[in-house]
């Protein structure tokens, strides 16, 4: 992979991640724009573009350093209210974790085909017009007063960005907001969430791939894609997911999730046409 290659769907992957417009479908865009949707280079590809997602969790950890501070010190019992919020991102992290080891074989199989990822961004999208409508981004609590109940439900939330094409950021910031928080703090919990969320899929990724690399003899993503355009891919999705955060949090409070979902409708849109004319293709 030429280390523009990477820079490019880093940045696909910084800004995708954390607003609620899936970052499958536009991976799946990128890697057909950049012609490497390629059998040779999908194993690696897609393990990329996972691990890459720890730049990400790097973003969030930088911007929301004094949260994570308080978080810390809650797990040293110096800070109850850091505390309660730990304990409400492991709550809300269980759900999500349990349900895709055991049926993550049969999302592979059954979900990482085109009408299933078609449908979960219009859906979403259609979604996310309602809640709108339904509510204004100023309503609703602060993340101070998040039950332990309502982080347990966010995560069931959570459960179902595990179809892809749906959306994590879209169904934790969405269910947040349902739940009664007010859209900047449903996106802040949205984020402390990715932490350990992305953080186990992109440790298990890397590990299956050094492992089934060592079992078969066979490169790893590394030596197949190159180490240096991995460290670019990674610089380049830290940075873009951080700017892409901040961006997210005053558009919420200011407009809503109206534009996003209309967003994904249209992208649904392309992408079926390029899927269904056969220009790209989505195997699992």
């Amino acid at each position: 992979m030429e280390w523009w290659q990477a820079a490019l769907l880093g940045l696909v992957e910084g800004i995708t991640e954390y607003l609620p417009i899936s970052s499958t479908g536009h991976l799946i865009l990128a890697s057909f724009l950049l012609r490497l949707d390629r059998p040779e280079y999908k194993d690696a590809l897609d393990a990329f573009e996972i691990v890459i997602q720890g730049g990400a969790i790097l973003a969030v950890l930088g911007l929301y350093a004094q949260r994570v501070a308080q978080i810390a010190r809650g797990l040293l019992g110096r800070d109850p209210a850091g505390l309660r919020l730990l304990v409400c991102i492991a709550v809300a992290f269980v759900p999500s974790a349990v349900v895709g080891l055991l049926l993550r074989h049969a999302i592979k199989q059954y979900l990482f085909h085109p009408v299933p990822v078609l449908v979960a961004l219009f859906a979403g999208g259609l979604w996310m017009i309602w809640l709108d409508r339904a509510r204004t981004p100023a309503q609703g609590a602060e993340l101070e007063t998040l039950s332990v109940r309502s982080a347990l439900a966010i995560g069931l939330f959570q459960c179902a960005a595990l179809w892809p094409g749906t959306s994590r950021s879209m169904m934790t910031i969405a269910g947040g907001m349902l739940l009664g928080l007010r859209a900047r703090d449903a996106a802040e919990f949205s984020f402390l969430l990715g932490v350990p969320t992305l953080g186990a899929a992109c440790v298990w990724e890397l590990l299956q791939n050094l492992l089934h690399a060592a079992h078969d003899h066979t490169p790893t993503l590394f030596e197949q894609l190159g180490v240096g355009a991995c460290a670019v891919g990674f610089a380049v999705a830290a940075i873009a997911a951080a700017l892409a955060v901040r961006w997210l949090v005053g558009f919420l409070e200011r407009h809503g999730l109206a534009l996003f979902g209309w967003y994904r409708i249209a992208l649904s849109v392309v992408l079926g046409a390029l899927l269904f004319s056969g220009a790209i293709a989505l195997s699992a």
